[in-house]
């Protein structure tokens, strides 16, 4: 933003899909703030019954899950979609996993699961909108479990999007063992200061975690908002109705500007070549938005469906009525760029979320499916698991060593 010499103040940030019109907080009573936070305080069973899961863990948001809840599942093979939220590919490369970047493309095959020792699914993703059947989820994790691995479903916008009696939330399912679902108060409810989210699993996997974060790490005044928030159900219900609204009104705004809208409650993709000159022209206006940068494969389901390559988004539109053109950049935009495709030279490497490590030194193709990865100077002791053709690498290296990262200004923030 500094880049461009405007006053904060006179900013619209429209880079996140948290909802404007959030929880509207009352005042708090001053014990929340006096007293240490207490964990027998309801929260924990409040929660339960509002997701539909047989047990929860208040976490300070997912972010403390995310980072903590590697370490205790066994190190493998992590699948993880390269176009969404960026802080899971590096906790589980700190955790000595290996990381398996996936194409949106992926995500439709349900065999996915086949060759991974653990997976993750953020549902419904962002910022590509994708969600994922929950059959579909569900045998997946019928694939891990009885290996050790697991299936984590990052569930942090289903709040807008699940129905009454649970719609595609695998939160009612989450005492399965090698199940984790993460939810949060940070996007449908709009309180992502307050810094709380939850954890449904089974009970020794709670505990274990539990016992990982340590004690307080929900604030009193937190919980206290958490317990209100979670058990209003008229402004859950009205807040989904209200945002059913807003986004049909912006998807039929897209598209009578000639673009082709993934729309969500919260936010909206939406695929253009020229997504670039768009953020620059937006940022000028004074309206923040997000440019994504990713590889042409990870669009291919899109262009298999007559989309275009490229990818502008916007997000959660305001509650006026007016349909006019000055409105369509005015509610949480995000942009993506197309990245070129990969030079033939064998040394070259193409810009774009996949473009990582993962390359056999000596021939400059995959590890995993170089003929020499056994022996090359970089894989001496590394015997590369089977993986099924599915999951094979296609045009860019699909592993990232536990030690080798995309760099993060490379991946999308939530």
């Amino acid at each position: 933003m500094r880049r461009y010499g405007r006053d904060p103040a006179d900013w619209l940030d429209l880079s996140t899909g948290i909802n404007p019109d959030g929880y509207p907080v009352p005042p708090l009573p001053a014990d929340c703030w006096q007293r240490l936070p207490q964990d027998d305080d309801g929260l924990a069973e409040i929660a339960a019954r509002a997701y539909g899961s047989p047990h929860a863990l208040p976490v300070a948001g997912s972010q403390a899950a995310i980072r903590t809840l590697p370490a205790l599942l066994p190190p493998g093979r992590v699948g993880i979609a390269a176009l969404g939220y960026s802080e899971y590919a590096p906790a589980f490369a700190a955790a000595g996993h290996r990381v398996v970047p996936l194409d949106e493309v992926d995500f439709s095959d349900p065999a996915l699961a086949d060759g991974l020792d653990h997976l993750v699914v953020v549902n419904p993703n962002n910022p590509t909108g994708r969600i994922v059947p929950r059959e579909r989820l569900l045998g997946w994790h019928a694939a891990l479990a009885p290996r050790g691995g697991t299936l984590l479903v990052d569930e942090a916008f289903a709040d807008a999007w699940v129905t009454d009696e649970g719609g595609g939330s695998l939160a009612a399912d989450s005492d399965r063992a090698g199940l984790i679902v993460l939810r949060s108060l940070g996007k449908f409810y709009g309180l992502a200061g307050v810094r709380c989210g939850f954890v449904l699993a089974q009970p020794a996997l709670l505990q274990a975690l539990a016992e990982r974060l340590g004690h307080w790490t929900v604030s009193g005044p937190a919980r206290a908002v958490a317990r209100l928030a979670l058990r209003d159900t008229d402004w859950q219900a009205a807040t989904r109705a209200r945002l059913r609204v807003a986004s049909a009104r912006l998807d039929a705004l897209l598209r009578r500007h000639g673009l082709a809208p993934v729309t969500l409650p919260l936010f909206a993709w939406v695929p253009h070549a020229d997504a670039e000159r768009m953020h620059q022209a937006l940022a000028h206006a004074g309206v923040w938005t997000r440019l994504f940068d990713a590889p042409v494969a990870s669009l291919a389901s899109r262009e298999a469906a007559g989309g275009r390559p490229g990818d502008f988004a916007g997000g959660r539109p305001g509650d006026s009525s007016g349909d006019s053109t000055a409105e369509s950049p005015q509610r949480y935009h995000r942009q993506y760029r197309q990245a070129p495709e990969p030079a033939p030279r064998p040394a070259a490497r193409s810009r774009g979320l996949l473009a990582a490590a993962g390359r056999c030194p000596r021939h400059q193709s995959s590890a995993l499916t170089c003929p020499c990865c056994r022996s090359c100077p970089a894989d001496v002791g590394r015997t590369p698991p089977r993986v099924p053709p599915r999951l094979q690498p296609r045009v860019l290296p699909r592993v990232l060593p536990p030690t080798v990262l995309p760099p993060s200004h490379a991946l999308p923030r939530r």
